[in-house]
């Protein structure tokens, strides 16, 4: 239910679709006569969708996110749990084939850290986050995948029920039974990995966070880009204090851990 209401809310408030919105209803208002609301409506929704498309304000916003933790990796790694998001659900279902979204390096750190640490577990969790189409698990297409590179797919454990990152984190742990004094890798977007890791600690479960899949800094600016940051630090935002309210979250804005 918390994924279900978090997604159709999101679907609105949604920066791009939210300025579209209100485009729509100033354009309304002005066919309806409603010459002065339309205008302000218009101007100001023009104003903001330009100066977020012009401006580096996804560049702004994205860079708290993904500079907050640094990408280090530890000496000895026990295990490695890497989150879903790296499948286009769609285009896969669609064409019959497993189609990497911008999130791909989720996947590709995946394999090359399961080379780097062959001692370690390693733990895809990814199930079906989709609310609109039919469930897909996320993981299933991971194992297939992985076997079309030529690798054994039973190097890696998937975990394949869960929807949401709070899933994730509770049930990879179920799956790993972490023990004390051992050290797991946390494996997501850099952008994602804030939100991540307070999950993880809501669960006593320490990981060292390793981030990947960087979108700044950009070497250009495009409207496009711009607003497509925009939409993925706001939403990063919200999900914080999403998170933190609902206690699935252990901070507001998790940082490094303390010595």
């Amino acid at each position: 239910m918390f994924m279900i209401v978090g997604k159709a809310l999101w679907l609105i408030a949604r920066p791009g679709n939210l300025l579209v919105l209100l485009l729509a209803i100033a354009l309304l208002a002005l066919a309806l006569g409603r010459r002065r609301f339309g205008g302000r409506l218009l101007v100001g929704t023009t104003a903001v969708l330009v100066s977020a498309g012009i401006l580096p304000l996804g560049t702004w916003l994205m860079q708290p996110l993904e500079e907050r933790f640094p990408a280090v990796l530890p000496a000895r790694v026990d295990g490695i749990v890497v989150l879903g998001g790296s499948i286009d659900a769609t285009i896969t279902e669609a064409r019959g084939q497993v189609t990497l979204n911008d999130s791909a390096e989720r996947l590709t750190t995946m394999v090359a850290l399961a080379q780097r640490y062959p001692d370690a577990r390693v733990i895809f969790s990814g199930g079906a986050a989709a609310v609109d189409l039919p469930p897909v698990r996320e993981a299933d297409r991971v194992s297939a995948w992985l076997e079309g590179l030529g690798l054994a797919a039973d190097r890696f454990l998937f975990e394949r029920d869960s929807a949401t990152t709070y899933e994730n984190a509770l049930f990879s742990a179920r799956l790993a039974q972490p023990k004390a004094g051992e050290t797991w890798l946390l494996v997501t977007s850099a952008f994602h990995m804030p939100r991540a890791i307070g999950v993880f600690r809501a669960l006593d479960w320490e990981v060292a966070p390793y981030p990947v899949d960087f979108r700044t800094p950009l070497d250009f600016y495009s409207v496009f880009v711009n607003l497509t940051l925009v939409d993925l630090a706001v939403k990063e935002y919200v999900g914080l204090v999403a998170y933190r309210v609902s206690g699935r979250s252990a901070e507001l804005f998790p940082g490094p851990a303390q010595p």
